[in-house]
């Protein structure tokens, strides 16, 4: 291995280009190769067109780049001496498996850097106005996944006893039983929930209503990842905008239907 070949792990921030860090556009702007998830914004590219691009995208539910095939990828071209740099959505140690090629790396004693970036979750509020922590409604934040890798439920009781934001990555698929375990774990079911989709990007859309309610508003608006789903009391302090108070009114509509029947 030569003594210029090192990896860069580097987060791509939620999706706004302008959200990525001054350090990851250096890395960027140094690369050989540039391994990129799907989630990442193409417009981010154009800082390095000096680089051989490979896309190696993981999305839920999709046809995917093994992990064992990317990490050998990392290992084999350090050892041909290039300048890598993995570019993945949101934060590289934030549920984008980070650490797995990481530990990779370390035991083919190849020289890396962890670029961190601003992760999804995290960003989803922020551009709703929702503070994750707030005096006087909350103590603190909880990063989930909404999914477990052998299939076995989430611990719902768990995670309601923390009293927390819950801030739900890749949890579209799972999110009527979302909302349905943590209500029969004790959450209220008037627990204000919301999704974001495509965060950060013009193509942005969120919805916010009862943690019950959230499956059917986001079926019914066709929300589909990715999306971050938050729940908590929180969610009150979102922005309101003309499309959130439309949907509002639907909800509004469809229980009063509901309560009726």
């Amino acid at each position: 291995m030569t003594a210029t070949a090192k990896v860069y792990l580097v987060g791509a921030g939620p999706g706004d280009p302008e959200l990525i860090t001054l350090k990851a556009l250096k890395a960027l702007q140094q690369a050989e190769v540039v391994l990129v998830d799907d989630l990442v914004n193409p417009a981010l590219l154009a800082h390095c067109p000096q680089a051989r691009i490979v896309p190696v995208g993981k999305r839920g539910g999709c046809k995917s780049t093994p992990q064992h095939f990317i990490n050998r990828m990392l290992v084999a071209l350090a050892a041909q001496g290039q300048t890598v740099v993995r570019l993945k959505g949101g934060d590289p140690f934030v549920f984008g498996r980070g650490g797995e090629e990481m530990l990779a790396l370390r035991a083919a004693n190849v020289p890396y850097e962890v670029i961190p970036g601003l992760t999804s979750g995290l960003s989803a509020c922020a551009s709703m106005e929702v503070p994750v922590t707030h005096r006087g409604l909350n103590h603190g934040v909880t990063l989930i996944t909404g999914h477990t890798q052998d299939g076995e439920p989430l611990p719902w009781a768990a995670l309601v006893a923390t009293q927390t934001t819950l801030v739900v990555y890749m949890g579209m698929q799972h999110l009527p039983e979302i909302s349905r375990g943590l209500i029969q774990a004790g959450m209220s079911p008037e627990m204000p929930c919301m999704v974001v989709e495509n965060c950060t990007r013009p193509q942005q859309r969120a919805v916010v209503s009862s943690l019950q309610a959230m499956p059917y508003l986001a079926h019914t608006q066709q929300l589909k990842s990715p999306a971050i789903i938050v729940v908590g009391e929180v969610v009150t302090l979102a922005k309101t905008t003309q499309q959130t108070q439309d949907w509002q009114d639907q909800l509004q509509s469809w229980l009063s239907v509901a309560n009726a029947a």
